[in-house]
């Protein structure tokens, strides 16, 4: 069967990472890319690296969503491949919590996905064709002390990913969940040299992206949970 082919790409929440991961891997498949974030200053070298272009916006706010899939689509194309990597958190022990800082960070973790993934599938549905990707992370399936406000924002992500792809996915909409079960290797965050390995690599990671959007149909995975070898579940 022949593998569905995305030709342009917006990842939401770009930064460096698993979104710069992602992007250099689905700029080598000759997909097209845009990066969206709320501040878009850091992502000059790699939109020279892949030749994405770069746009800002506010996940939380349904008139930026709307511009921006706007300006991707008269500039770029219309997404057929839209990934939502954005989170917001704030800890600290559950009675001393900022209900307002509560409030934004399940807007930035669950509430934008929504707004993002809205657009998205607004364009994809007359093509019945096309792939919306949330990453989640450990507090997708646990809430961890002090902790609240983040598991509340990815139990909210996850729930919207079932939802909508037990919805879409018959219509030919490819929706699927990652949660990411533990730290992620960058420049400034890696493993002990006792410990090799017990870290995810973001372009493993990206990997796995990769894989899930080249399922047949026929077998499509809503949901992957990644974790290295050691990390304990």
């Amino acid at each position: 069967m022949e593998h569905p082919k995305y030709k342009i790409a917006l990842i939401v929440g770009a930064g460096e990472g698993l979104s710069a991961s992602l992007a250099r891997l689905l700029a080598a498949q000759g997909i097209r890319l845009a990066l969206a974030a709320r501040k878009i200053e850091k992502l000059g070298a790699l939109c020279t690296e892949t030749g994405a272009k770069a746009y800002a916006c506010n996940a939380t706010e349904p008139d930026e969503v709307e511009r921006l899939f706007g300006l991707v689509e008269r500039e770029i194309g219309t997404p057929d491949l839209v990934v939502y990597n954005a989170s917001g958190r704030t800890r600290g022990p559950f009675v001393d919590l900022v209900p307002a800082d509560v409030a934004q960070a399940i807007a930035v973790s669950a509430y934008g996905g929504f707004l993002v993934a809205q657009q998205a599938a607004k364009r994809m549905l007359p093509h019945q064709h096309g792939a919306i990707l949330f990453t989640g992370a450990s507090a997708s399936v646990k809430g961890y002390a002090q902790s609240a406000p983040f598991a509340m924002g990815k139990f909210a992500l996850r729930g919207l990913a079932q939802s909508m792809a037990r919805e879409l996915s018959p219509q030919g909409i490819h929706v699927a969940h990652f949660v990411i079960d533990g730290g992620i290797r960058s420049a400034t965050r890696s493993e002990p040299a006792d410990k090799p390995d017990s870290m995810l690599d973001p372009d493993a990671i990206a990997q796995s992206y990769w894989n899930v959007l080249q399922q047949p149909r026929s077998a499509w995975s809503w949901e992957l949970e990644l974790r290295p070898w050691v990390e304990r579940f």
